[in-house]
């Protein structure tokens, strides 16, 4: 190979090698864009499938016979303790946030911003007959109480609202229904997209009903 042949393959093999690392610079970010993108989105749905699961797990554990019967909760003492009488919620409610607990979610407890239970309505809404919407808290809601996550008892507490256990019905025939709404925040890990994300879900369910016996006996039934 002549000198002048030689010279030429060094410089085609010198712009090879730049035209790869060009092509490498240009498609290796779209590419690590895209696996983080799909690492993101699993993240999230794995969050989204722990937050569905964990509100069935409340909605169960809310309806059976023995959480109905269960009366009033218990209020919270100490000095960071929130505004409570023995009525303000039922033992239900606790019950079904104690189930959410129990449940195994993959995301941190921590990461669960606050769990509705309420009456719900024609719609599987708290509120009157006719509301569609998901309120943020239970303030001015009737029949809703809310739960936030304590660090300390390392359980879901009371926080706000009132559904007095007494007015609950769950007779055959008119039994009321419950819901469970539960609203958590994702973080995004990469940083690619937003910071963090909402993700929530509500399952709403019918009382098991009560024998006719204890529903005969008072209206709507006893809680002694």
């Amino acid at each position: 190979m002549t000198r002048r042949a030689r010279c030429s393959h060094r410089r085609t093999t010198r712009d090879q090698r730049g035209a790869v690392a060009v092509e490498a610079a240009l498609v290796l970010p779209i590419l690590f864009t895209l696996l983080f993108g799909i690492i993101e989105l699993s993240l999230l749905v794995r969050d989204q499938i722990s937050v569905a699961s964990s509100v069935r797990v409340g909605s169960r554990a809310a309806t059976t016979t023995g959480a109905v019967v269960a009366g009033p909760g218990v209020c919270e003492t100490g000095p960071s303790a929130p505004p409570c009488t023995p009525a303000s919620s039922p033992a239900l409610a606790q019950i079904a946030a104690d189930a959410i607990q129990r449940n195994g979610m993959s995301m941190p407890k921590s990461a669960i911003d606050y769990v509705l239970v309420f009456k719900a309505n024609d719609k599987g809404y708290p509120g009157a007959n006719g509301n569609s919407t998901m309120p943020s808290s239970c303030t001015g809601v009737t029949n809703c109480v809310m739960f936030k996550w304590n660090d300390a008892s390392e359980k879901f507490r009371y926080f706000s609202g009132a559904w007095a256990s007494t007015s609950i019905n769950a007779c055959a025939g008119e039994a009321d229904a419950v819901g469970i709404y539960l609203h958590a925040t994702h973080k995004w890990v990469s940083g690619l997209f937003r910071n963090a994300i909402g993700v929530d879900d509500r399952a709403v369910s019918r009382f098991e009903p009560l024998s006719a016996d204890t529903c005969k006996s008072t209206s709507p039934f006893p809680h002694s």
